[in-house]
């Protein structure tokens, strides 16, 4: 999971050194914007960090004067990835994000956050960034509307993209499972989405959305898979069913829901943790 990052990958395919992420970033840009199974999706949204993907996005019942949101995994904080039963909420933050345009070949421009408005990798693995725009601002200067996040979980079945704003490239198979519980290290998520095969996400892809094919709305988030074939290791998690028993599916691929985070979100898009909201609370 924290192997999703890219550098990390390129260095154990190379055999030598450890890249920094600027570096390996450099290396993928002649390879920018291969795709499998693309469709109608494409890179409208999609947003690069220093070490993730990611996605600008927006809630049910978020305006278009509100500031908008940029959403990765709680893995890909800056500050370090959330201890289990860690939560974080409303921390300064001044990170970047460069947004993308529908091909994926060039860059639009520079994202700012103001603050992490949620992230934890309890249950789940997110984290939620406001930014310093609007997506009014944003729309009328980069021509670029957010993606709406699902309020219904999705189906066994259904068409999926995973698309990588670090290595833009866009991932396309189906929701195989959902995952009662998914255990990694010290973390364990709750309902995560398994991929069919097709989606062999690589390091680097985490934190981008996974989009619903036929709707495109966001259903979740990319965070893991199973590198080595171990039990229940870093990047190698297992999946733990109802009776407690475990399966390792090595090469198998993973993502988590973001329904939930779609209900949380409240007036003002700010993530609202009172009763109704099932997100883990500090």
């Amino acid at each position: 999971m924290p192997r999703r990052l890219a550098a990390a990958v390129l260095a154990a395919a190379a055999g030598a050194g450890t890249l920094t992420a600027g570096a390996a970033q450099a290396a993928a840009v002649p390879q920018r914007a291969p795709h499998q199974g693309r469709a109608d999706v494409d890179f409208a949204g999609i947003v690069a960090l220093s070490n993730c993907s990611g996605s600008l996005v927006r809630g049910p019942r978020s305006r278009d004067a509100d500031a908008a949101l940029v959403l990765t995994n709680g893995h890909c904080l800056e500050s370090g990835m959330p201890a289990a039963g860690e939560v974080v909420v409303d921390r300064d933050s001044s990170r970047t994000f460069t947004l993308l345009d529908r091909t994926g070949r060039g860059d639009l421009g520079t994202l700012r956050a103001t603050r992490v408005e949620y992230a934890t990798m309890t249950d789940t693995d997110v984290t939620l960034y406001r930014l310093d725009a609007s997506y009014a601002a944003i729309r009328r200067r980069y021509g670029v509307s957010a993606l709406p996040l699902s309020t219904a979980a999705p189906r066994a079945g259904t068409e999926i993209r995973v698309v990588s704003g670090y290595w833009r490239k866009i991932y396309g198979c189906a929701i195989d499972a959902t995952v009662y519980r998914l255990r990694e290290a010290g973390w364990t998520w709750k309902d995560s989405l398994r991929y069919t095969p097709r989606c062999e996400t690589v390091h680097g892809t985490s934190g981008s959305p996974v989009v619903d094919a036929r709707t495109r709305r966001v259903v979740g988030v990319n965070n893991t898979g199973n590198d080595d074939g171990e039990r229940c290791t870093l990047d190698n998690p297992c999946e733990v069913g109802r009776d407690g028993g475990i399966t390792v599916r090595h090469g198998v691929h993973y993502g988590q829901q973001t329904y939930l985070l779609a209900r949380c979100l409240g007036k003002g898009n700010d993530v609202v943790l009172d009763g109704n909201c099932a997100l883990p609370k500090p």
